[in-house]
Formats: C-alpha cells, structure tokens, sequence
C-alpha cells in the first residue's frame, strides 16, 4: 500500500492513540422535575396533585362500612365500624363478626379457616369487639376462636393466630402433618405494640400492655406490662402499692419430710399419689412410739 491509497495513515506511530473509550454505563436515574425532556414545574404539580387526589378518593370510597355489599358477608358488622381501604386478604366472613365503632387499617388480613369457602365447626371464629383499632398490615389468622375483646388497639403489623403446625413425626414435613388449635383471648382496655405475635393459647387480661416485638404465649392477667421474646411480666399493678417492676414473687410450699428418709419418686415428681409426710404417718400409727422433739438448742431429743 503506497502514501496514496485509501485508507493509509501518514502520522507517525507515536502520534495514534486509541480511541477514546465509550461510557455505557446506565445513566442515573433522575426525578422527572430534573429532565431535560420531563413535564415542566407546572404540568408536574398538577399530575401530582391528580395522582394524590384520585389515590384519596379511592381510598374514601372503597373503604367498607355496615351498608356496604362487602360488610353484608360477615357474620355481624356494627354500627359505625370501617375496614379502611386497600383490604388484605378477607375471607371466611361468615364467621367472622366486627363489634361497633372499630377501625381496620389498611392491608389488614383477617381470615376464618384455612381456604375460602370452609365450613367452621365454632361460630364466630374471630370476634373484634367495640371500638377497637387494629393497625395497618396486621394479620388476624383464625381456625378455632380468636375473641379480641373491647377497646383494644394494636399498632401495625400484629399477627394473631391460634393454630399452630405440628411437628410430632421427625420424618414428616411440617406443613403436611395435623395442626392444633388452641384459643386465643385478648382482654378488653389492652394494647398491643409493633410487631407484636400472639401464639396460639394466649390470654391476656384486662388493660395489658405488650412491648413492640413480643412473642406472646400463656396466660397473663389484669393490669400489665409484657415485653420480651417469649413475653414476660416486667410491671404490674398491685391494689393498694401501685405499680411496681417484676413479676409476683412465686411462693413456695416446702413438704415435712425427715433427714434420714431420701425424696420418694412422689414427692419429686409431678404425676402420681401426693408426697406423705412422714411425721404424720408416725403420730398416726399407734404401734409406733412419737418421738419428742425439742426445741433447745444442743439438747438431745427423748
């Protein structure tokens, strides 16, 4: 190839360079205010007026109160209660009943049964008293009889159930072996934080307060604070002393035995005929002679 035919490059070597590489790297992302090519200010704050405007009136008028087709499927709806709109999974309606004057957030599932459809064998299955407020996102998942009794209020994202998946057979799958259920009570005046799991068997009293995030599972009663993973008492009220921190002290009941006579598997163990005491069984024979004991220090018995 000579100096003159197309396509020779007469610079020296020194002179070429690579050319400049290309950027294909995904632009970033930009508010549509900030685009060259987006809506001007003007355009973008009545779109964004419409947008938040339609959303509130959808949500206005698809909330679901005692006149409304959706409120008819339930078991019973009360005066002046809403289930606020968007809905989460609502089924088994049939036996589910709503008191008066309750708010259901938005994104609240509440269920009866396992599928749509399902005969219960209890009637209602879960029970919302009056004026409750159950918190956006929560799940009310009920088999057997989950009762929420009046004035209670939860923040977001509770889950309340009461059947639980066996696990008896290690060569089976969970899922597939027999659930159990067990029912769930939830007094009235009560509050349950964020987050917060009611496991199947809780019950709780009147006027108790759980802690966000508590796992909840046993009986508590009135006029408490739970919190904790699993919950436990951490105050409570006491009549006459107010409230005070802790759970009530146990009280334990010691059983007369003598030192020579070793524990029996009776008096350790929780099943079988109760412990004997073995000073009675002596003062009650009469073949026996009744030691006297006495009550000086250093001083032999007779």
């Amino acid at each position: 190839m000579t100096a003159g035919s197309p396509g020779h490059d007469s610079r020296p070597v020194t002179e070429l360079r690579p050319p400049a590489p290309v950027d294909r790297a995904a632009p970033v992302p930009r508010h549509p205010s900030l685009s060259a090519r987006g809506p001007t200010p003007r355009h973008r704050r009545w779109t964004n007026a419409a947008i938040h405007a339609g959303w509130n009136w959808l949500a206005r008028h698809g909330a679901t109160g005692p006149d409304d087709r959706l409120a008819t499927r339930f078991g019973a709806f009360g005066h002046g209660s809403c289930l606020a709109f968007p809905t989460g999974a609502v089924f088994g309606e049939r036996w589910i009943h709503v008191g008066q004057d309750t708010l259901v957030g938005p994104h609240v599932s509440i269920s009866a049964g396992m599928v749509p459809g399902q005969i219960m064998v209890t009637d209602p299955v879960v029970r919302i008293g009056d004026r409750c407020m159950i918190g956006r996102g929560s799940h009310i998942v009920g088999h057997f009889e989950i009762d929420i009794g009046d004035d209670v209020h939860t923040g977001p994202y509770v889950y309340i159930t009461d059947q639980n998946h066996g696990y008896e057979d290690p060569d089976e799958a969970v899922h597939v072996q027999w659930p159990s259920d067990d029912p769930v009570r939830i007094g009235d005046g009560s509050w349950l934080g964020t987050g917060v799991v009611v496991l199947p068997g809780s019950r709780l009293g009147r006027n108790v307060v759980v802690g966000a995030g508590a796992v909840v599972r046993g009986t508590f009663p009135d006029h408490c604070v739970i919190a904790g993973v699993p919950a436990r008492i951490v105050r409570r009220y006491v009549p006459g002393s107010g409230w005070v921190d802790g759970p009530p002290a146990e009280v334990s009941v010691p059983t007369a035995t003598t030192a020579s006579d070793p524990p029996s598997d009776s008096a350790v163990g929780p099943s079988g005929p109760p412990a004997r005491d073995a000073v009675s069984d002596v003062a009650t024979d009469p073949g026996i002679p009744v030691p006297v004991v006495s009550t000086a220090p250093g001083r032999p018995s007779s």
